[in-house]
């Protein structure tokens, strides 16, 4: 399985791959289950390569871990998962 920082990446930079809607599903500790967000609302903040950022449902600006990445979908289908 390719590390999710490696298809982030690739989504964000190859723009043949990077074509089509992606959406990314992490774990969420309040909540406790995962929460899918849109690919274009992610935020890589600079100089940081161990997170992302997200705009929660309530209009928060949240700071995800990559390891809390489980699930990652292209036009709705699932290209990439971790054990939950």
């Amino acid at each position: 399985m390719i590390p999710i920082h490696n298809l982030l990446s690739r989504i964000r930079w190859d723009r043949e791959f990077g074509q089509g809607e992606f959406a990314l599903g992490y774990y969420d500790r309040m909540l406790k289950e995962v929460v899918r967000v849109s690919f274009s609302g992610v935020i890589f903040p600079a100089g940081k390569h161990d997170a992302i950022q997200v705009l929660t449902r309530e209009g928060v600006i949240r700071s995800i871990p990559l390891h809390r990445i489980k699930e990652v979908y292209k036009d709705n289908e699932l290209i990439w998962h971790r054990a939950h």
